[in-house]
C-alpha cells in the first residue's frame, strides 16, 4: 500500500510539481527514512501524529541535524497534504508537526590587527577616501548597513564626535564616533563637495553624485578586503560584529552594548557577541563582591 501511494507522490512530484530528479530523490529517502521507524504493519493511510513524532524523535536521536531534519518534515507535511488532496485521508497527521529550531550561524568577527590592516588604505581619490570613511565608520558605531546607507550630512555632530542614526522600526539612537572615522568623514567630505549637488544631504554617494546603494556599499567592502590580502570576504555586517564583539572584550558592559548596536533586547545581543564563557567568569570573578572573597570562618561556641 505504501510503495504504491510512494509511486504516485513521485509522479506528482516530477510531473505537476516539476521539481528536479535530484529533488524528488530525496523527498522519497526521507519517508523511507520514517517509514522504517514506524511499526511494521504501519499505513501512511492510518498513521497518527503521535507516530510520525516518535519517528522524527528516534531520527533526530540519531544526530541527524536540524537542517536536514527540516528536510525530513517537509517530505513528511507534503506527503500527508497530497493524500489530503487525493482524498485518501481526512486530515493531515503532520500538520502541527515542527522540526527542531536550526542555530543560526554567527558571523566570525576580525580580529584587531584584521581590522586595523584593512583600514590602512594608502589612496587619495576621492573613492578611496570615500570607502575609508565608510569601513571606519562600521568598526567605529557598529552601524548597520541601512543605516549607514541613510545617513546625511547632518546627522554627523563633528564637535560631539556623535552620530544620529535611523535604526529598526523608526528608532533613533545617538552613536559615539571614533577620531579615526570622524578625521576619514572630514576627509572625504573635502572631496564630496565637488562631486555631490547642494541639494543632496546623502552623506555617501557615487562618483555621480547620487546616494551610494546598499549593494554598492558591500561591493566596495568586498572588493578592499581581497585588495588588502584578507584570507575571508569582508561585509558590512562583519564590521558590524567585529565592532560588539571588541566592545565587549574591552568593557564587558553588555548593556552599554545593546544601547550602541541599537537592539529592542538583550538577548539579541548576547547571541549576536557569542561571549565565551571563559570571559564571562573572568568579568564575574573580577566584578562581584562575594566572587572572590574569601568566606570567614564560623567560630563554634560550643553552646550548641
Amino acid at each position: 500500500m505504501n510503495v504504491e501511494w510512494f509511486q504516485k507522490f513521485e509522479s506528482y512530484l516530477s510531473a505537476e510539481r516539476r521539481l528536479s530528479k535530484y529533488t524528488v530523490r530525496n523527498y522519497l529517502y526521507e519517508l523511507q527514512r520514517v517509514s522504517k521507524r514506524l511499526e511494521k504493519t504501519s499505513s501512511w493511510l492510518e498513521v497518527t501524529r503521535e507516530q510520525l513524532q516518535g519517528a522524527l524523535s528516534q531520527i533526530h536521536r540519531q544526530g541527524l541535524s536540524p537542517r536536514s531534519m527540516s528536510l525530513t518534515l517537509s517530505a513528511v507535511k507534503q506527503f500527508c497534504d497530497f493524500l489530503l488532496r487525493e482524498g485518501a485521508i481526512q486530515a493531515n497527521p503532520a500538520l502541527t508537526l515542527s522540526a527542531p529550531k536550526q542555530n543560526k550561524p554567527l558571523p566570525k568577527n576580525m580580529d584587531l590587527d584584521s581590522v586595523t590592516h584593512l583600514l590602512e588604505i594608502d589612496g587619495d581619490d576621492p573613492l578611496s577616501l570615500r570607502d575609508k570613511a565608510i569601513m571606519e565608520l562600521f568598526y567605529s558605531s557598529g552601524l548597520r548597513l541601512a543605516e549607514l546607507a541613510a545617513l546625511n550630512v547632518g546627522d554627523i555632530d563633528f564637535s560631539e564626535r556623535q552620530v544620529k542614526v535611523m535604526g529598526k522600526g523608526g528608532r533613533e539612537r545617538i552613536v559615539p564616533v571614533g577620531n579615526f572615522a570622524i578625521h576619514a568623514i572630514e576627509c572625504w567630505l573635502t572631496c564630496r563637495k565637488g562631486i555631490a549637488a547642494c541639494e543632496d544631504n546623502a552623506l555617501f554617494v557615487t562618483s555621480k553624485g547620487r546616494r551610494l546603494a546598499h549593494r554598492s556599499i558591500q561591493a566596495r567592502l568586498a572588493k578592499w578586503g581581497q585588495e588588502q590580502a584578507l584570507n575571508m570576504r569582508v561585509h558590512p555586517h562583519k564590521l558590524r560584529h567585529s565592532f560588539a564583539t571588541h566592545m565587549l572584550e574591552s568593557s564587558a558592559d553588555l548593556r552599554a552594548v545593546q544601547e550602541l548596536l541599537g537592539h529592542a533586547n538583550l538577548s539579541t545581543t548576547q547571541i549576536y557577541t557569542s561571549l565565551d564563557f571563559q570571559h564571562l567568569a573572568k568579568v564575574y570573578d573580577g566584578a562581584h563582591p562575594r566572587a572572590r572573597t574569601k568566606a570567614k570562618p564560623t567560630v563554634k561556641t560550643g553552646k550548641e
